[in-house]
């Protein structure tokens, strides 16, 4: 018998689950990295890592996963559509599997018009919703030729949403195709909206997935103004930008806001996913301050 997703476990139980993301080096020294993973050990259920997050070239999703588990964290291991074919992604997951990864979280990718090698090939040869059908499929021993495999996977399968996305019923449609296709959890895009998030959760938990609220780790006030200009589905209300730009110390303000939302989630989610964006060290800080 393969053991069981911790992640899957906390879920299923009932308690407030919280995971957290790290992103991996732009590069081969890991101190950094690990360093983060020891601060959070003990204090969230499992951390993502990054597949090269916003299409910038990081260290592989897969290797800092091993790390992970090397130090005792459970991984959710973050795999995109951006980079690789139907081909690449089957192989990638089934290593993943033989390496002990239980978690795993599928999503479209940032184009890599947003990165560093903005004259790469984006690839997108699979969407997202299919994504998580042909891991779901890995998960019952076939392939996506329907092929029986001589060992499948048993992933806990997860996927992202964008409760606060301009116009919703397309995320809305998009959101069930996921579950429909296999996926079990879903973390979501930053909410800051949180009335709007509560009319979101019933609906989506009557659907039977588990739904962690996202929480972005606002660092200052001019990072707010960045998300509201450049990324999709993400809009920090001006309240929230007033109070960082008031504040002596504007990390400080950006963590106690962060601690009032999961403070807020508490009260009625199934848990939060935090997102410190290179600040992992103030995760605790946050889970301490709720």
């Amino acid at each position: 018998m393969e053991p069981e997703s911790n992640l899957k476990k906390s879920l299923d139980s009932g308690i407030f689950t919280i995971t957290a993301e790290i992103c991996p080096p732009r590069g081969t020294l890991v101190d950094s990295f690990v360093g983060k993973a020891r601060l959070l050990k003990g204090k969230i259920a499992a951390a993502n890592v990054t597949d090269n997050q916003r299409a910038v070239m990081r260290l592989s999703s897969l290797a800092s996963s091993v790390l992970l588990l090397r130090e005792g964290v459970e991984p959710v291991f973050q795999i995109t559509c951006r980079d690789r074919n139907r081909l690449a992604i089957q192989s990638d997951m089934l290593g993943a599997w033989v390496l002990g990864i239980r978690n795993v979280l599928a999503l479209t990718g940032d184009h890599v018009s947003f990165g560093d090698h903005r004259e790469a090939k984006a690839v997108y040869d699979l969407d997202s919703v299919q994504l998580v059908r042909a891991i779901d499929a890995l998960n019952h021993g076939k392939n996506l030729k329907e092929k029986e495999l001589r060992g499948g996977t048993g992933f806990f399968l997860g996927a992202v949403v964008a409760p606060e996305a301009e116009p919703f019923e397309p995320e809305w449609i998009k959101f069930g195709k996921k579950v429909g296709a296999g996926a079990r959890f879903f973390q979501t895009q930053a909410v800051f909206d949180m009335e709007r998030f509560k009319r979101f959760f019933p609906g989506a938990r009557g659907l039977g997935a588990k739904v962690l609220g996202g929480i972005l780790l606002l660092k200052s006030a001019k990072m707010a103004h960045y998300l509201n200009k450049n990324v999709p589905g993400v809009r920090v209300p001006a309240s929230l930008i007033e109070e960082l730009e008031n504040a002596p110390d504007q990390l400080k303000k950006g963590i106690e806001i962060a601690a009032r939302q999961l403070r807020e989630l508490k009260k009625f989610c199934h848990g939060a996913h935090i997102m410190a964006i290179g600040q992992e060290e103030s995760v605790p800080e946050i889970i301490g301050l709720s």
